[in-house]
C-alpha cells in the first residue's frame, strides 16, 4: 500500500510521518519516500534524509527520463517523487509512507487507485499554523509566511476529497491515529 499525508506546510505531516515509522508496530514494513526538491536546503536537513536536493536542470533532467512518479511546484520550488524507491519497495511487499500535496496525492491515485490511500492532517488553527511556520525557521520571511498562510486557506477545502482526515492538535494522539488508520488499512496487526 501506499499512504499519503498532506496537509498545509506546518500541519505536522513530516513530524507524523517520522513518528510514525518509529513505531515498532510498522517500522520495518514501511519505506519513506524522500523527495527530489529544487528549494534550498534548510538549516538542520540532511541530503538523503529529508529531500534530494537537486537543481531545476537536474530535477527536469530526471522529469524527462521518467525517474519522477509524480511532482509539483511549490512557491516556486519543484518537488517529485522517486519513481524507482516506490516501486522497489511495492516489488518487495513494503508500504511505502509520502508527504504530498493535494496535486501530487491526485496524481499517485490515478497511477495506483487501488494501492493508494490519502489522508488529510488538520491543522489545529491558521493561527497555530502561522506559529509553526514562522517557528520552522529564522530564514523564512513574513512574506513567505504569508503566502503559506493563504496557500493553507486553499489546501484546507480540499480535506473533503481525501480517504482520511486527522486533526493534529495534540501529536500524540494524531499519531495514534495516524497508526490507527495504517494498521487497519494495510492489515498488519
Amino acid at each position: 500500500m501506499i499512504f499519503i499525508l498532506s496537509g498545509p506546510s506546518g500541519s505536522g505531516k513530516t513530524t507524523l510521518r517520522d513518528l510514525l515509522l518509529k513505531d515498532r508496530s510498522v517500522k520495518n514494513k514501511f519505506v519513506k519516500s524522500v523527495s527530489f526538491s529544487t528549494r534550498p536546503r534548510r538549516l538542520g536537513e540532511k541530503e538523503g534524509r529529508d529531500y534530494f536536493f537537486v537543481s531545476r536542470e537536474e530535477f527536469f533532467t530526471l522529469k524527462r527520463t521518467r525517474k519522477i512518479l509524480e511532482w509539483t511546484k511549490y512557491l516556486g520550488y519543484y518537488y517529485g517523487t522517486k519513481k524507482e524507491l516506490v516501486e522497489n519497495a511495492l516489488k518487495k511487499g513494503k508500504h511505502v509512507m509520502l508527504c504530498l500535496d493535494f496535486k501530487g496525492m491526485r496524481r499517485l491515485k490515478k497511477i495506483y487507485p487501488k494501492e493508494t490511500k490519502a489522508i488529510f492532517i488538520i491543522p489545529p488553527s491558521i493561527k497555530e499554523l502561522h506559529k509553526r511556520i514562522k517557528g520552522r525557521s529564522l530564514e523564512t520571511k513574513d512574506e513567505e509566511i504569508g503566502r503559506r498562510v493563504n496557500l493553507a486557506r486553499k489546501e484546507l477545502e480540499n480535506a473533503s476529497l481525501y480517504d482520511f482526515t486527522l486533526s493534529n492538535v495534540n501529536l500524540k494522539q494524531a499519531v495514534k491515529g495516524l497508526r490507527d488508520i495504517v494498521l487497519k488499512k494495510s492489515c498488519l496487526k
